[in-house]
């Protein structure tokens, strides 16, 4: 199945079963998988920054079984921003940031925005628990108007979850606008650089998969 249409049967807020391929079914729920939360950091849709989420979470359900749920910050955005403290995060709001800090792994992407990502961005993460992402597994994304924000990942979003003691998976992918056509990904590159990003997680990523299915 082409990643295009596995992302696009993966954009739910909250995915049931773990999808993987099957000759002769297509993809099949599983147990046993990898709970990974995904936070698209885009304001807007249609968001490049949320497609290319899609691309990276489809290619992880292709190599992995994964139970994946999806956070886009444009949705909850105006809700969160009123929040100061955790004590004031609305229940449904405090259920995605229970989510977060209880993820087998996280795929995190932020737009760039004046050489960093954005400020809701950060108040999301500011709510959640110093010491809950420690050693989780995080696949870092970003994406902006050219190449020149490409640095972002390893400048901003690197000690980010440093702070956290989160453990930063060794590719981040980043995107520039002349990579899509249409909010669509269109250049063979970054997709290439997706599966690379992807590859180089599987190893870190397939233990947590090993002592689920043990569990």
């Amino acid at each position: 199945m082409a990643i295009s249409a596995l992302a696009r049967s993966l954009r739910t807020h909250d995915v049931t079963g773990a999808l993987a391929p099957d000759s002769t079914m297509g993809m099949q729920p599983m147990s046993n998988a990898i709970n990974v939360v995904a936070i698209s950091g885009g304001l807007q849709r249609p968001s490049r920054t949320l497609a290319l989420t899609d691309a990276i979470v489809a290619a992880l359900g292709v190599a992995l079984p994964i139970d994946m749920r999806l956070i886009e910050l444009g949705e909850i955005g105006g809700r969160l921003a009123g929040a100061l403290t955790r004590a004031q995060v609305p229940a449904d709001l405090e259920a995605l940031i229970r989510a977060i800090e209880t993820a087998d792994a996280l795929v995190v992407a932020s737009p760039v925005y004046r050489a960093s990502y954005t400020g809701l961005f950060k108040h999301l993460f500011d709510l959640v628990r110093h010491d809950a992402l420690v050693d989780v597994p995080v696949l870092l994304a970003a994406t902006g108007g050219s190449e020149r924000h490409a640095l972002v990942i390893d400048h901003q979003l690197r000690p980010l979850f440093s702070f956290f003691q989160a453990r930063t998976l060794p590719i981040g992918v980043y995107a520039s606008e002349s990579d899509f056509d249409r909010y669509e990904i269109a250049n063979p590159a970054l997709r290439a650089r997706i599966a690379l990003a992807v590859e180089r997680a599987v190893p870190q990523l397939r233990p947590h998969a090993l002592s689920a299915a043990a569990a």
